[in-house]
Parts: structure tokens; C-alpha cells; sequence
């Protein structure tokens, strides 16, 4: 598959190496406090797991990070332990622990990369850090998006909170890969190639607000700003062009542009 076409262009904004080191300073120093004002909260979580079903606590994901390099990212571990290695989940997924059922619903299994961000490997805001096999297929802009550390939450996690909801359950990796990851991609160059020091402060503003009122966040196709997801309408009888794209005949007919439109619809991503 070849890698997608990306509107944006040219080198990364610039960040001086003052502005750089005061971000990972900042980063350290939030994750610490949240780390120890969690400390309760992990200790149940672990618990919670130990007891439940055998195995490690902690999955460690293989992820690209930093100037394209290599790393572990922490998660508690939400599957049993005979689970297969299928690089997705799903709303549901029956690979799921009923304490990983939890963790998945309420994001919670995302606190352990707060250990990442204590070694500077993570950002607490920055592009989401992928899986190698997802790098591969766009390279050239992962080359660029790499130009700033990988973050726990983000533009693209935030339109996207909702993926496991969406994916095709009968090939969730390809349609993925057709419908999903090139719009993280664009939404992750954006931040790269326009960064701007307050864009952090929203973010983080707006995953408070997800996380903690569960409200749905809308991102702006050509600003990339943050707002409330606008309910949408629902029809009784007549499916919407969208919904019809998901149909499993109707995906085999449509162009890669139509299934980018109807994920961006269903998740988050607005036409502004």
C-alpha cells in the first residue's frame, strides 16, 4: 500500500532547543504529580488484575517513537493471557478480562505511560505513537511527524476516542488502515507543522473533558480546532450515505477518499 497523500508539506515547525527542553521539563514534572496523586488508583488497578486472571500487570507495546526510535509503551494489561496478538481492539472484544473490559471503557489502561513520559520517551501531548507495522506504510510522514516525541493524548486521539466502536469487526486491520490511519496521520502532521505552545494547553483542556464527563470532541478538518461533537441526526428509514458506505459490499465499491470521509464522520473528525 502506498503511502497517502498529505496536504501538508515542508520542513516541521521549528522549536528552539530552550522551548524543547522546557516541554520535557513540564511533562516530567506533571507526570510525577499525576503519578503520585494516582498512586491509590494504581494500586486497586493492579489488584484488580492480579486477582482477575494470570500474567503480567503491564503490556509493553512496541511502538516508533522519537526520531524514529524504538520503545515499550506502558499499558495494564486488559486481556487473559492465551489472547492472540492482533494489533487492534474492538468495542466488546472477547480477548477483553471483565477488569480489562473496565480499563478499555474509561481509558484508564493508558495511566502506566506516564512512566514513559517520567523517561522522555512520551510527551503528555504529541502525535500517538504507532505500531511499526503502521509506520512502514506511511514512512515519509512518519519521518516528519517523529520530529517531536510521541503523546499520550493528542488531536487525533481525542477525534478518535470512540475507534473501537467503528472498525469493520470482520477486517478491522485493513479498514484501519483505509479509513482511519491516513486522517491520524494528517491530524498529527498538523501538529507538527503548525504547533503553537497554547495547542497543548486545549488538548489537555479537552482530555480532562473526555476522560472525565465522557463528552465527545470534534476536530476541525481545516483548522484543527477543538469543540463539542455536534449530535447527529438520525434517520428511521432511509440510511445515510455514510452509514451505507459501511456496509461490507458498499466498502468494496467505494474509493479510498469516500471510506477516509465516512470514518472521519462517524469519528470525531468534522468538515468544519
Amino acid at each position: 500500500m502506498s503511502s497517502v497523500a498529505i496536504e501538508l508539506s515542508g520542513e516541521p515547525a521549528r522549536r528552539g532547543s530552550l522551548a524543547t527542553a522546557a516541554k520535557v521539563c513540564f511533562d516530567v514534572a506533571v507526570a510525577a504529580v499525576l503519578l503520585i496523586a494516582a498512586l491509590p488508583l494504581i494500586v486497586a488497578i493492579i489488584a484488580a488484575i492480579e486477582l482477575e486472571s494470570p500474567g503480567p500487570v503491564f503490556y509493553r507495546a512496541h511502538r516508533i517513537g522519537y526520531r524514529g526510535r524504538p520503545f515499550r509503551m506502558l499499558k495494564f494489561r486488559k486481556m487473559r493471557p492465551d489472547a492472540d496478538g492482533r494489533p487492534l481492539t474492538l468495542t466488546g472484544d472477547t480477548r477483553f478480562t471483565r477488569v480489562g473490559a473496565v480499563l478499555a471503557r474509561t481509558k484508564l489502561d493508558e495511566l502506566p505511560q506516564l512512566v514513559n513520559v517520567l523517561c522522555a520517551q512520551m510527551s503528555l501531548v504529541g502525535p500517538r505513537p504507532e505500531d511499526p507495522r503502521f509506520v512502514a506504510v506511511h514512512a515519509d510522514a512518519y519521518e516528519r511527524i517523529l520530529h517531536v516525541r510521541p503523546g499520550i493524548t493528542g488531536r487525533a486521539q481525542l477525534a478518535f476516542a470512540r475507534e473501537a466502536s467503528i472498525l469493520d469487526p470482520a477486517d478491522p486491520v485493513r479498514h484501519y488502515l483505509d479509513a482511519v490511519l491516513p486522517q491520524k496521520v494528517w491530524l498529527d502532521l498538523r501538529y507538527v507543522h503548525q504547533h503553537k505552545p497554547w495547542d497543548d494547553v486545549r488538548i489537555l483542556a479537552w482530555t480532562l473533558i473526555t476522560v472525565a464527563l465522557q463528552v465527545p470532541v470534534a476536530v476541525d478538518r481545516r483548522t484543527g480546532a477543538l469543540s463539542r461533537r455536534r449530535p447527529r441526526a438520525r434517520t428511521m428509514h432511509v440510511p445515510s450515505p455514510a452509514a451505507r458506505l459501511y456496509q461490507p459490499e458498499a466498502r468494496v465499491a467505494v474509493g479510498a477518499h469516500a471510506r477516509e470521509v465516512a470514518g472521519a464522520s462517524a469519528l470525531g473528525v468534522e468538515e468544519g
